[in-house]
């Protein structure tokens, strides 16, 4: 009983990291009345977090190897605890942002070893119990964030970091109480690589998220990005997608030269060697791709289409949440194998986001939104939690913290590209579509393609003043109209990415441990601290 106490605790850890994730999109807008800021902070910090996060996932994920996945998921709590004080009480935007980037280091220590602790604590049946528990709690985070964002909003958004404090001594608590010390290995951390990889994942992530506002390939006008001018010319995306290959092509060639001669590599390449480590990782980056990335555009939807507040919007997609809890209790009667459950989730949340993009409209009734989005949750939960355990069901317990962090970033990687992918999508449709209607209207060109680039870059928060002026009102129905397209073309090229996850998974044939040691790299013995 203690060790699924234990679990609890440890899913508790990896819901702070996915809410803080979401929850700053909600509360953003208090945050730049209250502080002063302007445009260029707010922007950074949503993204200070997200960079820092993915960039250092795979140095954590050795690190726990090194030191034991419990002492490095208790530091990354500790980390993750002060700065969100620090960020609750700061007194400016500069202090906010530094605070954001030194939360995503605390975040970076604790999803990687939450993964290594379920895979080294639970064994047979039991584990893919713990991984459903483990994934849905993934699932309902990312859906409970906007809400939990949008109810503190009314009290002050501050509450949204200093609500972490609490949880944090309580985690820890259980961590120490319900689980025990975790293997380690002996060894060194590759520091070059750790340098390379988390400046090429960092600049992936800062292109990723860049390339969304200020375009792929060019740019006309000069850009203001972290305090430093970019001119015009090259995009900074594709710039940093340059120097990210540059760098992680060499983070790869060291790492697999040090493996070569045992010489302890940050990340052990050899591990690729394993087919369902390596398959599985291809399935969790398109699942990434295709999972999450409507949630960062269904609350606009929500709220400037049909005419949610932000808490209603969020409570809307507690629909999600409760349907991967509910994935996560049918899991334990279920004898299904573990890829079979991922099957069955990658099914439902292609069948759930279908059905969003049928009933996408202006006036969509919030009952049949709440049926696809508890279908899709349900999808949610079982094929997040049970792909990570066919990944990382025959890696040693002496890799699982580089196998953990490893198919962390995997996992990142994927949802980076996937909400990338989906926000220039959506709103590319809706500049796009919008311009089309007003022309049809009547309204100049030049004027159709002003209005339709407002709506576009304050993503859709015009459209209530408009609707409120009679002159402007025929804009703001065609703006909810075009909204409403984009969702549901959104939701159809997610559903898509997942059947070609579905399908993807006819690769992966995970098997025990114990039955795949010909296929596994050697490693030292580990000890117990």
């Amino acid at each position: 009983m203690s060790k699924w106490l234990g679990l609890i605790a440890v899913s508790l850890g990896v819901a702070l990291i996915v809410v803080d994730l979401t929850i700053v999109n909600v509360i953003l807008a208090p945050i730049i009345e209250d502080l002063a800021i302007d445009s260029v902070e707010a922007q950074w910090i949503q993204e200070s977090y997200a960079i820092v996060f993915a960039a250092l996932l795979l140095f954590t994920g050795r690190l726990a190897d090194l030191h034991g996945a419990r002492k490095i998921f208790l530091i990354g709590l500790v980390v993750f605890g002060v700065t969100s004080l620090v960020a609750a009480v700061a007194p400016s935007g500069g202090m906010l942002i530094l605070a954001r980037f030194i939360q995503g280091v605390g975040g970076a220590m604790i999803l990687p070893t939450s993964l290594a602790l379920v895979n080294a604590t639970f064994t047979g049946k039991a584990r893919g119990q713990a991984f459903a528990i483990w994934g849905s709690t993934i699932g309902a985070a990312a859906a409970v964030g906007p809400l939990l964002g949008g109810w503190l909003a009314d009290f002050s958004w501050r509450w949204a970091f200093g609500i972490n404090i609490p949880l944090v001594i309580v985690i820890m608590a259980g961590v120490l109480i319900y689980l025990d010390a975790s293997p380690r290995t002996q060894g060194r951390v590759d520091i070059a690589g750790a340098i390379l990889s988390a400046i090429g994942l960092g600049f992936l992530s800062f292109g990723l998220i860049e390339g969304r506002g200020h375009g792929w390939l060019v740019t006309t006008e000069p850009l203001e990005i972290g305090g430093f001018t970019w001119s015009g010319g090259l995009s900074p995306a594709l710039v940093s997608f340059v120097v990210s290959a540059l760098l992680l092509f060499a983070f790869w060639r060291r790492q697999a030269a040090l493996g070569r001669k045992n010489d302890e590599p940050l990340m052990d390449v050899r591990l690729f060697s394993i087919p369902s480590f390596r398959n599985g990782n291809l399935v969790t980056v398109i699942v990434g791709l295709g999972e999450f990335g409507i949630i960062a555009v269904l609350p606009l939807w929500l709220q400037f289409t049909l005419g949610y507040s932000a808490f209603q919007a969020g409570l809307a997609l507690v629909a999600l949440a409760v349907g991967s809890f509910f994935a996560s209790g049918a899991s334990f009667n279920m004898t299904a194998s573990a890829l079979t459950q991922v099957r069955i989730g990658l099914l439902l949340e292609a069948v759930g986001l279908a059905l969003l993009g049928l009933i996408a409209a202006t006036d969509s009734a919030w009952w049949l939104i709440a049926i696809a989005l508890f279908l899709y949750g349900i999808g949610v939960g079982f094929a997040t939690a049970q792909v990570t355990n066919v990944v990382l069901v025959d890696v040693p317990v002496e890799s699982a913290g580089q196998g953990s962090g490893i198919q962390s970033a995997a996992r990142e990687l994927g949802s980076a590209l996937g909400i990338a992918v989906l926000t220039t999508l959506f709103f590319s449709s809706l500049a796009s579509d919008l311009k089309g209607r007003l022309t049809e209207a009547g309204l100049p060109g030049k004027d159709a393609e002003q209005l339709s680039g407002v709506v576009t870059e304050s993503a859709g928060s015009v459209i209530p003043s408009l609707a409120a002026d009679p002159k402007t009102a025929s804009a703001a129905d065609a703006a909810r109209e075009a909204m409403s397209l984009g969702v549901e073309l959104s939701s159809y090229v997610c559903a898509g990415l997942l059947v070609l996850a579905l399908v993807a998974t006819a690769t992966l044939r995970p098997r025990a441990a114990a039955a795949s040691d010909e296929h596994k790299p050697s490693h030292q013995e580990p000890s117990t601290t």
